[in-house]
Formats: structure tokens, sequence, C-alpha cells
């Protein structure tokens, strides 16, 4: 009895430091997962390696794209599905001509004025919804417009060695994630450090059963000093209590705690410290329930239609209810949310919109200076937009998030004469590409003046 209960004691020795080993194995294999996880990622284009190269932009179909996006995407479509107004697919096919297209895009109330047939017919079939001039496009900016329907309407040709659709609005997502996106960078590190902390507690748990296990059956099987042979050992229930006893006074024990005890507060606190003033994950209901997923998304309505403000100032500007007529003057008028912006304009009051992202006042942003000059894509601050149902506060916008962005940023010098002489400088003393950090990016006074 006694020696079979000695080699239970040393089976359970070894078995702690099999559980020791086996704890440090799985750590090693998750920070390795942790590292072929992130190689993944960026082979798989979701790393500054595997970056979409920026358009060539010297073709009329992409400089029409861009006009279509800013000025026609809100009430047509390339395809043959109808909006506010006719599809586009195979429009120079079914009109008079391009010149009679020339003349109707500038101003078709004009055309329509002149008695024109086709033009009528047009206008009483879409419920005579008049359609806005456009006086300053030139017939070139006109012929990319048409050559981008062309080429949007045109069937989809097989794509080898991937999907053809996700690869053709890659362009979208990989906005997003220019820099990481703040969560995407930090997401893996914050799992890994929970699988970490989780191992480390286990590990001790196991080690605090098997020490409790370990003193209690070597009191079990302690021999007992019979004096008389009509003495008894005192009842297991009685060595139990003792063993248990011992065990929490054992002084390596009550360490590990106490040093767990430590650790979880002072990552919790240092946590928490770090999080005041951050409202990531904030997502306020709103006095009318807009979804950018349908809007964004689905409709693909171009950000800079509502939000008139992003290209030429400091603020992107909430949308005027105008804005929201232009569309819903027409489209779902009984909707009740859309009802209670008829009322708010009957009632000449401001619809009150919750803001979502709110910087700090002594912290200076512009958005023209970001998006207009440095083709900042939206997702990259907002996250994806274009999949919201509920606008979300997603990426931190922390003092230490900006910083990392233009440490990593490259400026978009192309086509740019302002840059000429600063990269001119730069290729002298680095052949690193020209970042933001390089142009005073890291500078104080950048943001707070």
């Amino acid at each position: 009895m006694l020696i079979n209960s000695i080699n239970i004691v040393h089976k359970m020795s070894r078995l702690s430091k099999l559980c020791g080993v086996m704890v440090l194995s799985l750590t090693l294999l998750v920070n390795s997962g942790q590292v072929k996880a992130q190689d993944s990622v960026a082979a798989a284009g979701g790393g500054p390696a595997a970056a979409t190269p920026a358009p060539s932009g010297g073709g009329d179909a992409e400089k029409g794209k861009a006009l279509f996006t800013n000025n026609c995407a809100q009430c047509h479509a390339v395809t043959e599905e109808v909006v506010v107004g006719p599809g586009l697919k195979g429009v120079q096919q079914r009109t008079p001509g391009k010149e009679w297209l020339y003349k109707w895009i500038r101003n078709s109330s004009a055309v329509i004025a002149t008695g024109d047939p086709y033009a009528n017919q047009v206008f009483n079939k879409y419920q005579r919804i008049q359609m806005s001039s456009f006086p300053n496009l030139t017939n070139a900016d006109i012929d990319g417009i048409l050559a981008y329907i062309d080429q949007a309407s045109a069937p989809a040709q097989a794509t080898v060695g991937g999907d053809g659709a996700q690869q053709a609005r890659g362009g979208g997502g990989a906005g997003g994630d220019q820099n990481g996106s703040g969560s995407s960078i930090s997401g893996p590190s914050e799992l890994f450090t929970f699988v970490l902390v989780a191992l480390l507690v286990v590990m001790l748990l196991v080690l605090g059963v098997l020490l409790v296990i370990v003193t209690i059956l070597s009191r079990a099987v302690t021999p007992v000093a019979v004096t008389d042979s009509t003495q008894t050992p005192a009842p297991l229930s009685q060595r139990l209590k003792e063993g248990l006893s011992s065990a929490f006074n054992n002084s390596t024990l009550r360490s590990i705690v106490i040093w767990l005890f430590i650790f979880i507060a002072t990552k919790e606190s240092l946590d928490g410290l770090y999080s005041v003033g951050i409202q990531q994950g904030y997502a306020p209901k709103q006095p009318i329930a807009y979804s950018h997923k349908l809007h964004a998304g689905q409709y693909k309505i171009d950000c800079n239609y509502c939000h008139v403000g992003v290209n030429k100032g400091k603020s992107a500007t909430i949308p005027s209810a105008n804005i929201c007529m232009n569309c819903h003057g027409v489209i779902k008028k009984e909707s009740p949310e859309i009802q209670k912006i008829y009322a708010a304009i009957e009632q000449n009051r401001p619809i009150e919109w919750v803001r979502v992202h709110n910087l700090p006042d002594f912290a200076y942003f512009n958005h023209a200076q970001h998006v207009n000059v440095g083709n900042v894509q939206c997702q990259t601050c907002h996250g994806e937009i274009e999949k919201m149902e509920v606008v979300e506060h997603r990426s931190s916008l922390t003092m230490g998030w900006c910083i990392d962005c233009h440490r990593k940023t490259e400026v978009n010098t192309k086509d740019n004469a302002y840059y000429d002489k600063l990269v001119a400088l730069h290729r002298k003393e680095s052949k690193e590409p020209l970042k933001v950090a390089n142009i005073g990016g890291l500078e104080c006074s950048k943001c707070h003046y």
C-alpha cells in the first residue's frame, strides 16, 4: 500500500512537469500560428506587400468612371436597372446620337423645350422627373463617361486564379485595410495575449491542484506511529482536512495566487487607462434609420454625394434634407422613415443626427487634406462603411493610431508638381519611398496648435 501510494506521488509529480511542458509547447504553437496568419494575410492581399496598384488614369474610361460616380450614379445604373432614371447600358445605341447626348447631358430642359420627340418620350416615361444639368462637362468628359458605361456594362471575362467579381471590387476593400485598419493589426495580437493568459491561468490551476493532491497523498501514506495494538489511525476525512489545510498554508501556492492576482489587476488597470476617451465600438441610435449598407453598399452611392464638404473642407459635413429629397421626393415616399424627413422640412427644423466620430478639441484633422490631396479612402479611418446597417466607430483614432499611419503611408506624389522638390531632396538621403513622416507628419504642431 505504501509503495503504491509513493508511486502515485511520483507519477503526479511527473504529470505536473509534463503539464508545464505542454503549456509551453502550446504557447509556442500559438505564437507560430500568429506569425503564419499574418504572413498569410499579407500574401493574400491584406498587407502592404499586396497593396493594389493605383490606376494609371490615362484612359478616358478611368476619367469617366470618376465623373459618373460623382455626377450620375445617384440616379442611373450602368446596367439596365432603373434607379431614378433609366439604366444606361447601350445608351448610345438607343438615343439619336452622340451630339444629341452632349446637349441632353448639359441641359436636358432645353432639349425638352424644343419639342424633341425622344426627349419628351423619356421625360414622360420616367414620371416627368427633371434631370440635373451639367453645363461644365466637356465633350471629352462625356465621351469618358460613355466609355466607362460601355466598359462597365460589358460581359465579365473569366479571371484566372481567383474570383473576378471579388477582384473587381478589391479597390474598395483594400482601402479599408490600407493601414491595417487599426483593429486588423491589433486583432491577432489581442487574441494571442488572451490565449497566452488563459494558458497561464490553466497551467497555474493545474499545478495548484496537483500540489494539493500530492500533499494529501503524502500525508495519507505517511506511516502512523502505533504504540498500542488497539490504537487505530486517524479517520481518512480528518487526514484529508489536514492535507487541505497544509496545502493552503503552502508558501509556494500562496505566492502563485498572489502574483497571478497582481498580474491580472495590473493588466486590467492599464487597459482601462489606455481606453479613456476612446469610443471604439460606439454605434448610437439615429433619429432616422439610415442604412449605409443599402445606400453606399447596394446602390453604390458615392460618399461625396451626401458628405459634400469632404473634398474641400475640414469637416465632411452632415447631409441636408434637400440631398435626401433629390431621390426620396419620388422614391419610397410612403416609408415611415422618409416621412420623418418630410416632417422636418415642413416644420423647418434640422434632423438631429447623433455624431459618431468626435475628436477632442485639441486635435486638428482636415478631411480635404486627407481625402482630396492624400487620396485616403473613407474605409481607412471609418471601416467598411458600405457594410454597416448602423454606423459604428471602428478605428480607435488615437494619437498612436494616427502616427502609425503617418509612418507607413507613402505620399501620393504622382502628377503633383508640389512634391517634386521634396521628392528630389528625399532621394538624396534615402532610397525609401517618401512617406508622410518625412514631410513633417510627426511634428506636434501638425495636429496640435
